[in-house]
């Protein structure tokens, strides 16, 4: 059974600074696109670990359970990220382009702080 186990200190080292690249690179070239495509990663790799642990069975349960676990934290964790990494972009972008947002996405959890 293969797992891409992101759980791995230079795994999860690799993939978040892959994150953080493709989010400066959105916020300097204005594009909203750009970390949507670490959040689609991120909610495709979500689904992939979840279906696996579904499908687990006998034989591999003991060794793979704890690592799919924690692998789905951490994605659900980095989908957070990503996700509202995404809405701040989006929201510089409006603002660069001068277009109307269709909602300020973020002026809630700005408020609140």
């Amino acid at each position: 059974m293969f797992v891409f186990n992101i759980s791995e200190p230079i795994t999860l080292l690799l993939l978040t600074i892959a994150t953080v690249l493709l989010i400066f690179l959105g916020k300097e070239v204005k594009k909203t696109y750009i970390p949507a495509f670490a959040l689609f990663a991120y909610l495709i790799l979500v689904s992939i670990h979840s279906i696996q642990l579904a499908r687990l069975t006998e034989q591999f349960y003991e060794t793979y359970y704890k690592m799919l676990i924690n692998c789905i934290a951490i994605d659900c964790i980095m989908i957070f990220i990503s996700f509202f990494a995404y809405l701040w972009v989006d929201d510089i972008a409006s603002k660069f382009y001068k277009k109307k947002s269709i909602d300020n996405s973020l002026d809630w959890f700005w408020k609140k702080i």
